[in-house]
Parts: C-alpha cells; sequence; structure tokens
C-alpha cells in the first residue's frame, strides 16, 4: 500500500507538470506514455500465443502523432480515418495470406489500435485548443475524472465492497467501488470546475462539467474493464511492473484513454 501511495504521488507531480506546461510539453509525455502502454499490450497478447501483425499500428501511430499537432482538426479527422483503414486492410491482407490464418490473430493483431493508438490521439488533439487555460481544465478533466473514479472505487470498493461488478472478469471490483467511483469521477469534475473558476478561465457552463463527470467516470471504469478483459485473457495480472504498486503505463492510462476520448469527443460539439 505504501509504494502504490508513494507512486501515485510521484506520477500525480508529473501530471500536474504537464498539465500546467502543456502544449509540446505534454504532447513529448503523454507520447512516451502511449508508445510504452502499446508495447505493453501487444506484448501481453503475444505472451498469449497470438501471432500478432503489429508493425501496421507502430507505422499508423508515428504519422497521426505529429499530423494531430500540426494539422487541423478536419484535416487530422481526414488523415485518422485513412490510417485506421490502411492498419485494417494491411494487418487483414497479412493475416489471411498466411499458411494457417487465424481470425483471432487479425482481431488481436488491431486490439491495440482501437484501445490505444486511437484513444490517445484524442487527448493530443485536445492540446490544439488555442486558449491555455481551458486546454489545460480539458486535459484535467480528461486525467482526473477516471484517476479519482479509480481511487474512490479503490478505497471504498476494498473497505465496503461485497457485491462483485463482473466477477468472471475482474474478480475484485464490487458494485459499491463502481458506484463510489463514479461519485468520485463527479468530484473531481466539479473540483476542476472550482479551480477554473477561480483563475478566471473561461468555460462552459457548469452542467457540462456533471455531464462530464457521469459520462466520464462510466467511460473509464469501461476502459479500466477492457483493460483487465484484456489481462484475464492473456493470464497476467499487471501489464508490467515499471510501476510500484501500480502495475505498467496500461494499468495507468486504461480508463485514462476512454474518459479522454469522451471528454475530446464532447467538447468538439457544436454546443459546448
Amino acid at each position: 500500500m505504501t509504494s502504490r501511495i508513494i507512486t501515485g504521488a510521484a506520477l500525480l507531480l508529473l501530471l500536474f507538470v504537464a498539465l500546467y506546461f502543456g502544449g509540446w510539453v505534454f504532447s513529448l509525455l503523454w507520447t512516451a506514455c502511449v508508445c510504452i502502454a502499446l508495447y505493453e499490450v501487444f506484448h501481453a497478447l503475444s505472451t498469449a500465443g497470438h501471432s500478432l501483425v503489429a508493425w501496421p499500428t507502430w507505422a499508423a501511430l508515428i504519422i497521426a502523432i505529429p499530423g494531430f499537432l500540426l494539422m487541423t482538426d478536419v484535416a487530422s479527422l481526414l488523415l485518422l480515418v485513412t490510417l485506421v483503414s490502411l492498419t485494417l486492410f494491411v494487418v487483414s491482407a497479412i493475416v489471411m495470406f498466411r499458411k494457417e490464418p487465424r481470425l483471432v490473430d487479425l482481431t488481436m493483431s488491431v486490439l491495440p489500435l482501437f484501445t490505444v493508438a486511437l484513444p490517445a490521439m484524442s487527448l493530443l488533439g485536445m492540446t490544439r485548443i488555442e486558449t491555455i487555460g481551458l486546454q489545460r481544465v480539458l486535459l484535467s478533466l480528461a486525467f482526473f475524472i477516471p484517476v479519482a473514479g479509480d481511487s474512490f472505487a479503490f478505497f471504498i470498493g476494498s473497505k465496503y465492497g461485497k457485491t462483485k461488478l463482473n466477477e468472471a472478469i475482474s474478480p475484485k471490483k464490487t458494485r459499491e467501488g463502481a458506484a463510489a467511483g463514479l461519485l468520485g469521477s463527479l468530484i473531481a469534475a466539479v473540483l476542476v470546475y472550482l479551480v477554473g473558476l477561480a483563475f478566471r478561465v473561461h468555460m462552459p457552463h457548469f452542467v457540462n462539467f456533471i455531464i462530464l463527470g457521469i459520462l466520464g467516470g462510466i467511460a473509464g471504469q469501461i476502459g479500466d474493464l477492457l483493460a483487465s478483459f484484456v489481462k484475464r485473457h492473456c493470464g497476467i495480472k499487471d501489464y508490467s511492473h515499471i510501476f510500484p504498486g501500480h502495475g505498467g503505463m496500461m494499468d495507468r492510462l486504461d480508463s485514462i484513454l476512454f474518459s479522454g476520448t469522451l471528454i475530446y469527443l464532447y467538447q468538439a460539439l457544436p454546443w459546448l
């Protein structure tokens, strides 16, 4: 427990630094984290016995990163659709023309594309928001909504959790912990709004933060469950052990990737 708290505090400090500077500083740190997480997922699936085709996803990620940082919203979206289509085409062609093609190898080869690489672009897309104050607020939501949800779910679920949430995927997760996690996500969204208000950041209406707290919390828990589903399939407890008490990079990013994607899509809508 002590190592978990110390590691968590160090990661939180690094997050504050990245959010404060934003822009290229955040982008470089985020890109490094995403690359580690992508490697961990591919490695886990490989150890489960799948014959993967990983290089098209890596190529798509390398091309997409500068595209999302330098191109307009419309152009980057077009680039993303093109890269996803080409990746699916190339992976499908390679697997199908093997001596013994297996559909499971094809699906597992593209799983990291949709669970890591593609969602990761959402947070890079938010660095293009011109007002630095609003950029910090939205990126803070993308991180603190799932992080607070994870923390509330872990501590309250560990003490008061009795009813299993989905024992087949994650035996330790409980419905009580999930409800506490949703409350934690909502509190985090409200706190981010109050901090932004204190710094006089021009922000969307408060109701949007309530909506994002709830929806972002749900999305984060789905991402966490999906990551646990993959780990259960691969027969591993953690994706790696680079963070004492926390596991690997993907163990830290699983909920953030899904919650961040939802927040990115929400902020792009015309009513915000």
